[in-house]
């Protein structure tokens, strides 16, 4: 007579990624400085590269890289930062890696002050170069003299050194990085701006449109002065 033997296989089934994630810690910025500085760093980063939508650039956002950070609490991100070869025009709350086919960011900047410092300078410093691996990373204050940054090289960070201005070379962004001292949004201060490679700085939207208007006004003028030196010329000719 036989039997019937019925086996039973147990599988673990992973753990799924959770989907109503934090994006706000409720802290304020450590100042307007720090706040109006990384809306200039995203504006800034959109007019270097105008018209593309293969890249997002954000700030003041979390960052998700793992299950075992999330089960932490550890919800933590960068002041400001990039990722290229993505979806520019989605809307995003926080950037979630493992909705971005893993991709992490390619430039960060921190901005530091008393009570960050030690941790973008270690930690978080560890953090970019071991498990996320990218390959810019600057971090300056509200002075922006104090500005560092470093490149990826291999597995570990290497110092980048200024130019005579001042200003650090991101490979990533292929523009530089450096103080500028003027007004933005109503407030004069030193800012940390993105140069071209030529050394142009990369404007705003409104410093554009005043250049725009500028020389826009220049042009009328110079073509009404020429109306006038022919007129006098016909005159005299006239005469």
């Amino acid at each position: 007579m036989s039997q019937v033997i019925e086996v039973i296989q147990r599988y673990e089934i992973p753990d799924l990624p959770p989907t109503d994630l934090p994006y706000d810690d409720g802290e304020p910025m450590e100042s307007n400085w720090h706040r109006i500085q990384i809306g200039l760093l995203v504006e800034s980063t959109h007019q270097r590269w105008p018209g593309r939508t293969d890249f997002f650039a954000g700030g003041n956002m979390f960052i998700y890289y793992s299950l075992k950070q999330v089960r932490d609490r550890n919800y933590k991100g960068p002041d400001f930062f990039v990722v290229k070869g993505v979806d520019g025009t989605r809307n995003r709350h926080s950037w979630i890696a493992w909705e971005e086919d893993a991709r992490l960011p390619d430039v960060i900047v921190e901005l530091l002050s008393p009570s960050t410092a030690y941790q973008d300078l270690g930690a978080k410093k560890d953090l970019y170069e071991r498990i996320f691996k990218t390959p810019d990373y600057f971090c300056c204050d509200a002075d922006v003299a104090s500005l560092q940054g470093w490149r990826l090289s291999d597995v570990r960070y290497a110092p980048l050194s200024a130019n005579e201005h001042g200003r650090l070379w991101s490979e990533e962004l292929q523009a530089w990085l450096g103080p500028w001292t003027g007004e933005y949004q109503g407030t004069i201060a030193t800012w940390l701006r993105l140069f071209l490679p030529d050394g142009t700085l990369v404007a705003t939207q409104a410093e554009a449109e005043r250049e725009r208007a500028e020389a826009e006004r220049e042009r009328a003028e110079s073509a009404e002065a020429e109306l006038v030196r022919l007129r006098a010329e016909l005159e005299r000719l006239k005469g």
